[in-house]
């Protein structure tokens, strides 16, 4: 038996704002909730040292202040998109709004490791509700065409932007402050949101649900969760040992009772895995899980070797990233219209070639590198390739997506940019450890540039794999064509079982 996706459910807007006043105030709530969601990715990074020191890491553990975030926010944002499908967008939103400020100041609060990692888990919740949301009320609110389009990419740069910002604001209020306001930061985001929100959203659906689907993000939570922690076990105590082993073995368990669940038992999947069939969406997702696995722990190294080897404080640590956040602006401003001038696989591989180039750089940076001599040039290489590769593969998995796959559609590239991270971070940890134990150096700070190295030099292979992938798999097209998108957009394709996910239509889309 199969059905159509009912239309979306969307209730008139407030009275008294017009119609393109309240999207803009839409775009302005969906960039504010996007901006606290990627920045508090980041933000920590340069307070890490501070937090370790006051609050008394075990070695090894500190990853977790940044793991603990990421692996809520990716295990979640699956059915955080569903939710708020569920409850209405407007209530959605200032139910995720809300949550994070609990959750950012319980963090500002914490008086030991585990009251800090318990909220970021927290902030990490409720990130998976906002992220998701955050895309598919800028595809309600903006039509098909010219002025989504425009209204997405300025979601997508504030995304590539809000990173690197991070780590410059974060430096900033360790330095003057303490780190406990890079979590205070978040309450004026907060309250502006709130407000934005309130004005202009409204209790609208992109679909009607009648259940949301509870085993399905139990167990892709409880998969990505153990697979993380089984690495971050291994890098510290080895990949034979039993902790490591058992949790490889529940990742792989979850994960396929996780498909099964999904295609057989479902009665309203998770995820509709026929949405896959559409190359651009596939090829976005696969593409962003190297993007996160490279940006997030790209910043989460370059900061500790600022501080650790080249002994910054956390201001000079954070004031070295501006040319990284203004490179990252750059970069985005110049994909929309490089995208439309050569392509998105021109840009998508040129980007993360540029991405891959910035990485080795830093990975040849030794104990005596300079900022002028060192750390500006890979600086400036990558974050210009992370700034329009960001931004045309967000376009990529947008453009032509139907209003009643919005949610799904930003929560899998949104899940897909936040696993990435976070496996990533969990690899490269271990690839660090590894290489500081096996470097020749007899000092401390040898061990540490050897480590880092490692990690540098595998994060441009992320870049590098994700490279080859756009420049085989990505249109080729100048410019999405108009209307309909085979695979997502055409009713008689959409015609979806609702326990297999299948089409109507079986073949692949061109």
């Amino acid at each position: 038996m199969t059905e159509k996706e009912p239309a979306p459910v969307e209730t008139s807007p407030p009275s008294g704002t017009t119609a393109r006043g309240r999207a803009g105030l839409v775009l302005a709530a969906a960039c504010i909730a996007q901006v606290m969601v990627v920045l508090d990715v980041s933000v920590v990074n340069v307070a890490l040292p501070s937090m370790a020191s006051d609050l008394g890491f075990a070695p090894g553990s500190l990853s977790w202040v940044v793991n603990a975030y990421t692996l809520a926010f990716g295990g979640l944002l699956l059915l955080g998109g569903r939710f708020a499908d569920f409850v209405g967008h407007r209530t959605a939103m200032l139910l995720g709004l809300t949550v994070f400020g609990l959750a950012s100041v319980a963090g500002g609060l914490a008086q030991n490791p585990g009251q800090l990692i318990a909220a970021r888990a927290g902030q990490g919740l409720a990130g998976a509700l906002l992220a998701p949301l955050s895309l598919a009320v800028i595809m309600l609110a903006f039509p098909e065409g010219k002025e989504r389009s425009r209204a997405v990419g300025t979601w997508a740069m504030v995304a590539a932007a809000g990173s690197a910002l991070g780590v410059l604001l974060g430096g900033l209020l360790t330095e003057w402050l303490s780190w406990r306001w890079v979590l205070y930061v978040n309450l004026p985001i907060v309250a502006a949101g709130l407000l934005l929100a309130g004005l202009s959203l409204t209790n609208g659906r992109t679909t009607r649900l009648r259940r949301l689907d509870l085993v399905g993000a139990v167990l892709v939570t409880t998969s990505v969760t153990a697979l993380v922690n089984g690495l971050i076990r291994a890098g510290e105590h080895g990949w034979g040992t039993s902790g490591a082993l058992l949790s490889f073995a529940v990742a792989v368990l979850a994960g396929g009772a996780f498909a099964g669940w999904e295609l057989r038992a479902a009665a309203e999947p998770l995820v509709r895995f026929g949405v896959f069939r559409a190359r651009s969406v596939w090829v976005a997702n696969l593409v962003v899980v190297f993007i996160g696995a490279a940006t997030v722990a790209g910043f989460y190294f370059a900061s500790l070797f600022l501080q650790n080897v080249l002994h910054y404080s956390p201001l000079k640590a954070g004031a070295a990233f501006v040319p990284f956040c203004l490179g990252t602006i750059a970069g985005s401003l110049l994909s929309g219209r490089l995208t439309t001038r050569f392509g998105v696989r021109a840009v998508l591989t040129a980007g993360l070639t540029l991405g891959a180039a910035g990485m080795l750089l830093f990975g040849r940076m030794g104990a005596d590198a300079t900022f002028l001599g060192g750390f500006l040039l890979p600086s400036l290489v990558a974050s210009v390739g992370v700034g329009l590769c960001m931004v045309a593969n967000t376009s990529l998995a947008t453009t032509g997506a139907a209003a009643h796959e919005a949610g799904l559609i930003s929560g899998l590239i949104n899940a897909a940019r936040q696993i990435g991270g976070s496996l990533g971070l969990a690899v490269l940890t271990t690839v660090a450890a590894s290489g500081n134990s096996s470097s020749g150096a007899d000092d401390t700070v040898g061990r540490l540039v050897n480590g880092y190295s490692h990690a540098f030099f595998v994060t441009a292979g992320f870049c590098a794999v994700a490279a080859v992938v756009a420049a085989l798999f990505a249109p080729g097209t100048p410019k999405a064509p108009a209307g309909r998108r085979p695979g997502i957009d055409d009713p008689a394709r959409n015609a979806v079982d609702a326990r297999t996910g299948a089409t109507g239509d079986t073949a692949a889309p061109a």
